[in-house]
């Protein structure tokens, strides 16, 4: 992976999509559709995006199959789709150039002059939404490709007519190497996506690389000892964010001004620059904000503008995202799929004293949760009532790993396990009590059991 492949698009007008319907897909798909490309997709499902994809006038077929690709000059893939799919076949026998995905976001990232690409093994999708408020809010049009749905402007992502974009940037399987940032963000570095980088010395190295395609900036947490690691040497500008250090953005005077959420007092270069209220919970989402806060004030945000776009910021899909009232035990979904990401939810989910906190995971991949076993029984003994559902595989097979939720469950005192969404939720809302927290948490398809207990406190 080399970055930018500028010649890509050469000579090209007609684009196919399989997977179409990816929230990956989408905002490359809409950015393309505006400056004038003819695309064409196939979804194996259809959807809210699927939708949309068609009301913009894109043909959208459903399932695949190889006349699809008939007449496209180039076909472009997410990681999903396996190498045996009937239209990457077809493409091949035609000589049609088919890409994954990442590499045309890459692409996409730098038709732009000023791609800002954030990064980091946590909070790369909240911090990438509120950096895309702050900046709309602020009355600029930047493009966006975002990893959660922004309430804000209902999407994955937008079409911009500004010279900025801004985009999620992912380190897995060295994503974020096709990117050539013109500021680049390193929130936090930590070990995650193990079962491909094989060890932390290797992860470093990649958000080593990434840093220094960077053409301006990197802004950077100064409280990370890994980031700090990364940045060693580095020969580029270096813009630091941090509580416990003396960073160039730091969070100052922080306190809790009603449960889990709170506020602050920004300085910029050690002096006061504004005081910012979070509407999103949790303290790891002050550092999402310094970050959030130095981004867009690189790019002619008033320190008074980027206060205003963090407290309007609500969320992101699937980022502690309360999704209503059963029985009056609410219920609420968030992402987190990483010990790390587990401890901060959870931490913020207790935080906001609910009666008690149920903690409803699946984990995904068998390489992560035999990996990270002890620290996913750790972390999640926490919440007052653990449930956990079947290992969600992916790409993986269970019957090339020896670990199973069983393994998990055992560490965990008082769990319970179910290999079905509707045993998961028929046993949640029989045993919460009004007042409870009922948190769904995972990475995979975990939400569609949130969604279930919403319905059966509905028909109740």
């Amino acid at each position: 992976m080399n970055g930018f492949n500028s010649d890509l698009l050469d000579g090209k007008t007609k684009l196919h999509f399989i997977g179409i319907g990816g929230s990956g897909m989408f905002p490359l798909v809409q950015i393309l559709h505006a400056v004038g490309y003819e695309i064409t997709g196939s979804d194996a499902g259809e959807g809210d995006i699927v939708d949309r994809e068609r009301a913009m006038g894109i043909d959208v077929f459903h399932g695949h199959r190889a006349e699809n690709v008939h007449g496209t000059q180039l076909v472009v893939y997410s990681a999903a789709i396996p190498s045996d799919n009937p239209e990457l076949a077809e493409a091949a026998r035609l000589g049609i150039p088919a890409v994954e995905r990442s590499v045309m976001l890459g692409y996409v990232a730098n038709t732009y002059q000023h791609p800002i690409c954030i990064s980091g093994t946590h909070g790369k999708t909240t911090t990438t939404a509120m950096t895309v408020q702050t900046m709309l809010m602020a009355g600029g049009d930047p493009a966006a490709i975002i990893g959660g749905k922004l309430p804000y402007i209902d999407a994955y992502g937008r079409y911009g007519a500004a010279r900025e974009i801004v985009v999620e940037a992912c380190e897995y399987h060295n994503t974020f190497l096709q990117l050539v940032p013109y500021v680049s963000v390193i929130l936090n570095v930590d070990a995650d996506h193990l079962e491909f980088f094989k060890t932390m010395d290797n992860l470093k190295a990649s958000f080593r690389r990434f840093a220094l395609l960077t053409e301006q900036a990197v802004i950077a947490n100064l409280d990370d000892a890994n980031t700090r690691e990364v940045l060693e040497g580095v020969d580029r500008d270096v813009v630091t964010f941090g509580i416990d250090t003396p960073a160039d953005y730091r969070a100052v005077h922080i306190t809790e001004y009603r449960p889990a959420f709170f506020a602050f007092d920004v300085l910029v270069h050690g002096a006061p620059a504004a005081h910012v209220e979070l509407s999103v919970p949790g303290r790891h989402n002050v550092y999402n904000a310094l970050a959030a806060f130095a981004a867009a004030s690189m790019f002619g945000c008033t320190s008074e503008q980027c206060a205003a776009g963090i407290h309007a910021f609500r969320g992101a899909g699937r980022r502690f995202e309360i999704l209503g009232e059963a029985g009056g035990v609410t219920i609420a979904d968030d992402y987190a799929h990483h010990p790390a990401e587990l401890a901060a939810t959870l931490a913020s989910a207790k935080e906001m004293r609910h009666r008690a906190v149920w903690a409803v995971f699946q984990p995904f991949t068998y390489s992560r949760t035999q990996m990270l076993l002890d620290d996913f029984a750790r972390v999640l003994r926490e919440a007052d009532h653990v449930v956990l559902t079947e290992i969600m595989g992916s790409r993986e097979k269970a019957e090339d790993y020896t670990v199973r939720t069983a393994d998990l469950a055992a560490k965990i005192p008082g769990s319970v396990w179910f290999d079905t969404f509707e045993k998961v939720a028929d046993y949640v809302m029989k045993n919460a009590q009004p007042g409870d927290l009922v948190l769904t948490l995972g990475c995979g398809d975990i939400y569609k059991a949130a969604r279930m207990m919403l319905h059966s406190g509905e028909n109740a």
